[in-house]
C-alpha cells in the first residue's frame, strides 16, 4: 500500500513538472478596442516592435514605467507602437485621469483578464509583452521595464544588423 501511494506521488509530481515545463503558447494575435473605440490588432502595427503594457492605476511600479513607455512611443512611432492596457479598475474616469495626468499618447485599452488571455497571462502588475516586428512574441518581463531596456533588446534583437535606435536613451546622472 505504501508503494501504490509513493507511485501516485511520484506519478503527480511528474505530471506537475511536465505541465510546468511546457512553455506558455502566446497567440500569434490580439484585437482590442481602444478607449475611442478604435480597433487595435497586432497585424495593423507588421514592421513595427509592438509593446502591450499592463498596469494599474494603484500600482507604483506601473506608475514609474509609464514616462519611460511614452518616450520610447514619442521618438520611435515610426518602429514601435505601445498600447497600454489598464487592469483592476473600478471607474474608466480614474484610469483615463490617470493617463492624462501621466502625458499619456499611446493608445489606452480598459481591460481585464478575459481580454488579456489574448496574449498571455498576467498574474502580476506591470506585465509587458513585446512582439517582433513580424508579428511574433518576443519577450514578457514581470516587473518594471525601462525604455533603455527595452531600446537594447530591440536593438539586440532586430534584424537589421547594427540598427540604432531613432531617439537618444538620456542616462542617468544627467549628461
Amino acid at each position: 500500500m505504501k508503494r501504490y501511494h509513493l507511485n501516485i506521488l511520484l506519478y503527480r509530481f511528474c505530471l506537475c513538472f511536465m505541465l510546468s515545463a511546457v512553455p506558455v503558447a502566446h497567440a500569434y494575435g490580439f484585437t482590442f478596442t481602444d478607449h475611442t473605440g478604435k480597433k487595435l490588432s497586432l497585424s495593423d502595427f507588421k514592421g513595427k516592435w509592438v509593446l502591450v503594457n499592463f498596469w494599474a492605476t494603484w500600482c507604483p511600479p506601473c506608475l514609474k514605467e509609464i514616462p519611460d513607455l511614452v518616450s520610447l512611443y514619442e521618438n520611435r512611432k515610426k518602429d514601435v507602437m505601445v498600447i497600454g492596457v489598464a487592469m483592476d479598475y473600478r471607474n474608466p474616469d480614474v484610469v483615463l485621469k490617470h493617463a492624462k495626468r501621466l502625458s499619456v499618447t499611446y493608445p489606452i485599452v480598459l481591460g481585464d483578464q478575459e481580454l488579456a488571455r489574448q496574449i498571455g497571462p498576467v498574474s502580476m502588475l506591470p506585465t509587458t509583452y513585446v512582439f517582433d516586428p513580424e508579428g511574433k512574441p518576443a519577450v514578457y518581463k514581470i516587473g518594471i521595464v525601462s525604455r533603455e531596456a527595452l531600446e537594447e533588446f530591440m536593438r539586440e534583437n532586430s534584424k537589421i544588423p547594427d540598427s540604432q535606435p531613432a531617439g537618444k536613451v538620456q542616462q542617468k546622472g544627467g549628461r
